[in-house]
């Protein structure tokens, strides 16, 4: 059998031979260079030089001794037991033969490359990527080697570290024989990405297990600090579906602090070397547009050639000397192993049944719940302290930490991204994790009952005392069909992709006031009038401090209110690229006068009114003079979700429309800026939750595509009310003949009109049989709060039922 192979000369079907890193590379090199995907070159020294190796040096029985009879489960047995092995190893002697072969391959790459050409000597085991067992991280790699004996000894290493303490007890974890588990080792050329940037990306969503998208991670400097978590890096979204069909479908994009970054070091006893980055290169993105569109493409063809979702490493080259300026590469990829072996036939939400305190907060990694003591470890040394159970607080883990990781309830760390260590080992142990919190360590004590949250979206939270919480499953292949559309309200974009998985017709109601005040925080006008209030903030205090909270969430942006435009469209593009292709239909802002006041330099532009309920909020706003200009960015952020990104699910919706008159005025101001009905399939909704929305409701047909019962504000209005005064709550009741019989009308006339018609109040979230009724009456759509979704479908289910 060969000692050493080229990449071109292996496939996947080779695994057995070269491991599984190694056969995706030849794979890939062989298959998808010729689809444009560039993959560095290298060679492979196989598993059997491996074998060799340890026949030369008479190894297998004195490990085999080492491995008898232990307590896995005991950390510092393991830990005395690994080191013996590694030690053997690394004083075993390559055989000539092997070195020479190593050393021709090498040189045959200096011919290519140029003297002391750099290269990653990478581990890759036998057991490796395979589907429902990663062995990620287990062994080693080593980066920027060069010199033939550098190279030598990096191979020889690679072959110690198939024994780390986390391979062996992840070993036999997953019921592997140490003896039939073998390591091959990758020497592939370098891409100078400690002169640019590197990450890992995904072709599905980490947390959720949504298919449709492709998650692109990165930092500056060599990929490590990535992987291992040291770094919290840049965050994109790219929508597969809108993307095969031409459309720039990037929806979202986050900065990450990107603190420090991983370069070249001085030597072969320093090959790589940490540093911090510059306040620049923190904010800033470490990928165009473009680049994210191509590796997004890449991603695809990698994940269509497997015909599996795809956990892939990719850098970018900064060199310019050896293999092109800026190019980049794809230097792994290996099969996504959490998601794609789970069963989809139910659907698993877990809730807290009580509030608490909030010790800290961080990304969720997965969706979990769990609780125990916490154990503050700030260093390997300490893993032995840790017992079953408790919840593991540190400030960032590496593969090392492994055999504590699978006892814990629960993970919180300083550092880190969702693709970081960390997050991945989490997601596999299914437990939650709770990562980048930034000082977790010193806001947690050891022995204190601490409760880990991942239910609620993006963020994850670390509360005090143990919370109770429960579980509900949901079992969806025994979900009836309705007639009625069952759609939802949803208004966190961070929640979008876990909600679009639980069975409905589309988005009744997506909410933008969520995205405007936590992704935004800025009043429209003020990002708007930028240069003026920064002109006048040199003789004034107050809007010095305005200027200085504006730069600081946006430093990328020349022009600022291009960044209200991008940060909305990315919120809304979420949404509907989750429920997509199904109808997604957007409320523009309907925020009062108090609330828009609340955003950073809103003060400046908003009026004190005595009645903000019902006072100058929805329609009347947006063709007023004193604030079109920030209207128009709201066009201009649907414009982009349906035109640049391709989102034709996304319809859009007038709220607090009082008369026909404001309704055409409306139409006109969005057609003003690029919204025009009836173009490129635009359909616009009105709000009904105004007595005159139902006596008009045959001229206001007449100019709208369809109508969406508030019932929130219609019972308020029509029952002359403030549904947020405690004195008169208990009069407030959706299920009021007088709410009733305005509902019943509505709805017949939007029927008569051909109009669609659906509701997207509460009421139906709340009273059950406040649904049936909107059955009875014939209503086409039934938009729901998410918790509530399930059970209303098959409630709606039974009522037809009833009704045939």
């Amino acid at each position: 059998m060969s000692l050493i192979l080229w990449f071109n000369e292996i496939g996947i079907k080779d695994i057995p031979l070269v491991g599984g890193k190694n056969a995706s590379l030849g794979e890939m090199l062989q298959k998808l260079t010729p689809k444009g995907i560039n993959i560095p070159d290298g060679f492979a020294v196989t598993a059997e030089a491996y074998k060799y190796f340890i026949k030369f040096n008479k190894l297998e029985e004195p490990i085999k001794k080492i491995l008898s009879k232990f307590d896995k489960s005991n950390v510092d047995e393991l830990k005395e037991r690994g080191k013996k092995i590694r030690n053997l190893i690394l004083k075993g002697k390559m055989p000539d033969d092997l070195a020479d072969l190593i050393s021709k391959a090498y040189s045959k790459m200096e011919e290519r490359y140029g003297k002391n050409v750099d290269v990653a000597v990478r581990s890759s085991a036998t057991a490796e990527d395979l589907p429902d067992a990663s062995f990620a991280g287990q062994q080693e790699t080593f980066l920027n080697i060069r010199g033939v004996k550098n190279v030598v000894e990096s191979v020889q290493k690679c072959f110690a570290s198939l024994f780390t303490d986390r391979a062996i007890s992840y070993r036999i974890d997953k019921g592997f024989d140490h003896f039939t588990v073998y390591l091959s080792s990758a020497v592939q050329k370098m891409v100078r990405s400690d002169k640019a940037s590197s990450g890992v990306m995904f072709t599905l969503d980490t947390e959720t297990g949504f298919r449709d998208v492709v998650y692109i991670t990165g930092s500056w400097g060599l990929g490590e600090y990535v992987v291992q978590g040291i770094v919290n890096p840049d965050e994109y979204y790219v929508f597969k579906p809108t993307l095969k069909e031409g459309y720039k479908a990037i929806i979202s994009k986050k900065l990450g602090e990107k603190q420090q970054k991983l370069i070249y070091g001085k030597g072969p006893s320093n090959p790589t070397l940490g540093v911090k980055t510059t306040l620049s290169e923190r904010q800033r993105f470490v990928l165009s547009d473009d680049e994210i569109i191509k590796l997004a493409k890449w991603a695809i063809l990698i994940e269509d050639h497997y015909g599996k979702p795809m956990d892939i490493e990719w850098a970018k080259d900064g060199d310019g000397v050896d293999v092109g300026t800026g190019e980049l590469f794809i230097v792994q990829a290996r099969p996504e192993t959490v998601h794609s072996t789970k069963q989809k036939n139910y659907y698993e939400v877990y809730q807290l049944k009580e509030s608490g305190k909030v010790l800290c907060k961080g990304l969720a990694v997965g969706n979990k719940i769990g609780h125990g003591k916490a154990n503050v470890i700030r260093d390997a040394s300490q893993i032995n302290l840790f017992k079953a159970g408790q919840v593991l607080v540190t400030d960032m883990t590496d593969p090392d930490w492994e055999p504590i990781m699978k006892i814990a309830s629960g993970i919180i760390t300083n550092r880190g991204g969702r693709t970081c260590h960390a997050a991945i080992v989490s997601r596999e142990l299914g437990i939650p994790c709770v990562v980048g919190t930034g000082n977790a360590t010193e806001l947690i004590k050891s022995e204190t009952d601490i409760t880990v949250d991942c239910s609620k979206g993006e963020e994850g939270f670390v509360y005090e005392g143990i919370i109770p919480y429960e579980v509900k499953k949901i079992d969806l292949s025994s979900l009836p069909k309705t007639k009625t559309k069952i759609m939802m309200n949803v208004g966190i974009p961070e929640q979008a992709f876990a909600q679009g998985q639980i069975p409905n017709d589309g988005v009744g109601l997506a909410r933008i006031e969520f995205i405007i005040s936590s992704h935004i925080g800025i009043h429209p006008l003020a990002l708007i009038n930028y240069a003026e209030l920064k002109e006048k903030s040199k003789e004034d205090p107050k809007l010095a401090k305005i200027i200085k909270e504006i730069d600081k969430r946006t430093p990328m942006y020349e022009v600022k209110s291009d960044f209200y435009v991008d940060k909305l469209a990315q919120g809304i593009a979420m949404i509907a690229s989750a429920f997509y292709p199904n109808d997604v239909i957007v409320r523009f802002s309907d925020f009062k006068t108090n609330e828009y006041a609340n955003l950073i330099g809103g003060v400046l532009y908003e009026p004190v009114e005595s009645n903000p309920m019902i006072g100058w909020r929805g329609a009347s706003r947006y063709y007023d003079p004193k604030f079109e200009p920030a209207f128009a960015l709201e066009c201009f952020a649907i414009k982009k979700v349906r035109e640049e990104i391709g989102l034709k699910n996304v319809k859009v919706m007038i709220p607090f429309c009082r008369t026909v008159e404001e309704g055409k005025k409306v139409i006109e101001v969005m057609k003003k800026y690029g919204l025009v009905q009836g173009e490129k399939e635009l359909e616009i909704y009105v709000m009904c939750e105004i007595p005159s929305n139902v006596v008009l409701a045959e001229e206001f047909a007449e100019i709208f595509d369809g109508f969406s019962i508030g019932s929130n504000d219609l019972t308020q209005l029509t029952l002359g009310l403030d549904r947020d005064s405690s004195l008169v709550a208990h009069i407030y009741d959706e299920r009021n003949p007088a709410v009733k019989k305005l509902v019943k009308q509505v709805i017949e006339i939007a029927k008569n009109k051909g109009r669609k018609i659906g509701i997207c109040g509460q009421a139906p979230s709340d009273f059950p049989e406040f649904a049936e009724f909107l059955v009875e009456c014939g209503i086409d759509s039934i938009s729901l709060i998410p918790d509530t979704v399930l059970k209303t479908k098959l409630l709606v289910s039974e009522k037809e039922r009833q009704m045939q």
